[in-house]
């Protein structure tokens, strides 16, 4: 399988993106054995033919990324806004969200969440008892309209005041090879 791995994560002083790093590292060497894989970086920079370019020729694309504010990281949608273009990503259809030129093609968020997974479960919590999805919902319609197809989401919890990371690394490891090996 050809894969497209991208970091999505942007530096700050309070948020350096190490776990990010890591769980980056950790998909690279899990999936380079049976895979074929290509990589972008977001923050360093990206020559926008060559991403595009990327994209064709990938079968799966994960997005490796924290969850700011609730969706992808501002400089994640800027690349996305460069990349997803029309005619290329997605055309004209009869019923809107139909016109997705990259069927036949997945995608995978990989996701940290400074939220307890408990804020997610709880009815009467802060997401009401809905999941991730439901709480990402208008990045999965993004790829939805360009034609992939999702793979479900990983995600791991309270990066910033209980971080698990040995648990992290395990949970990730399987869920890839349900996935992907």
């Amino acid at each position: 399988m050809n894969i497209l791995l991208l970091n999505g994560h942007k530096y700050y002083p309070f948020a350096q993106g190490r776990l990010n790093k890591t769980l980056f590292d950790k998909i690279l060497e899990i999936l380079s054995t049976h895979n074929q894989l290509k990589t972008t970086v977001i923050e360093k920079g990206y020559e926008l033919e060559g991403e595009i370019d990327k994209f064709k020729w990938a079968d799966s694309v994960i997005f490796q990324m924290p969850v700011n504010w609730f969706s992808f990281p501002a400089i994640t949608k800027a690349y996305i806004d460069d990349v997803y273009r029309h005619g290329l990503f997605y055309g004209p259809s009869e019923n809107y969200g139909e016109g997705g030129l990259m069927k036949g093609k997945k995608y995978m968020y990989s996701l940290t969440w400074n939220s307890p997974e408990a804020a997610f479960e709880q009815s009467g919590g802060f997401f009401d008892g809905r999941g991730v999805d439901e709480v990402i919902i208008a990045m999965h319609k993004l790829q939805q309209f360009c034609g992939f197809e999702k793979i479900p989401t990983f995600s791991c919890f309270d990066v910033v005041h209980n971080p698990d990371i040995p648990s992290y690394l395990s949970d990730l490891e399987i869920h890839l090879n349900k996935y992907f090996n």
